[in-house]
């Protein structure tokens, strides 16, 4: 079943007078339970696209459906309940909240949709990527692959329609790197979460379902 579809997206920027596409007519659709990464070198659009796609930024032109909502269309305070029930988003430098604990940033969403995340699944989770023990721990005592796993809890906790993962593990060594990749492939496979992952390291796309190829802008190919 298709979960997302990007039609003709535009995002045009002006610098120094002349106008230039980030994103230029990208179009693409997502099933359920796919694990799809987009790769491409700096500056190609890659973060410009994901922004539309989590509803983060909007487009010039073009559309974004998800379940069939066309989200491009909703007023701001709509899109943010939208984005905060349907859209999970995962970042290279984490964005805890540091006076919270891991426990208070994991349930932040639900929290702020007024809602209390069942225990069961919350131990769950915690205890699926790792982080049972440091539930107490504000950030700056953990490590960076904990804090990005702290960061992943944070994006499934409601439920999302589509998990979205900006170069998620730019900011880890290679050891974390693995884990962290590991731990995306595991939350897909155990929870059936559809996952959008950008990055620009090959190696790390092709763990993916499928990978696309983004250049100037352009989606150019499927890798």
């Amino acid at each position: 079943m298709e979960i997302l579809k990007a039609e003709h997206l535009v995002k045009t920027y002006t610098t120094g007078g002349e106008p230039f596409n980030a994103v230029d007519d990208v179009s693409f659709t997502v099933e359920q339970g796919e694990f799809v990464a987009i790769i491409g070198a700096s500056g190609s659009g890659k973060s410009t696209l994901m922004h539309l796609l989590g509803g983060v930024d909007r487009p010039t032109s073009g559309k974004v459906l998800i379940n069939g909502t066309n989200i491009c269309s909703m007023n701001n305070d709509k899109l943010a309940i939208f984005r905060r029930r349907q859209i999970g988003i995962v970042y290279q430098f984490y964005n805890l909240i540091p006076i919270l604990t891991a426990e208070e940033n994991i349930t932040l969403p639900a929290d702020l949709d007024g809602r209390k995340p069942e225990p069961e699944k919350l131990e769950d989770i915690m205890q699926t990527l790792g982080i049972a023990d440091k539930r107490r721990n504000l950030p700056n005592e953990l490590s960076g692959g904990q804090q990005q796993r702290i960061s992943i809890a944070r994006a499934i906790i409601n439920d999302p329609a589509i998990l979205l993962a900006d170069e998620p593990t730019g900011n880890l060594d290679s050891k974390s790197t693995e884990d962290i990749v590991s731990l995306f492939k595991m939350t897909n496979q155990k929870y059936k979460q559809t996952i959008i992952m950008i990055t620009h390291n090959l190696e790390i796309a092709k763990e993916a379902d499928r990978v696309l190829h983004l250049q100037d802008g352009k989606l150019i190919e499927e890798v």
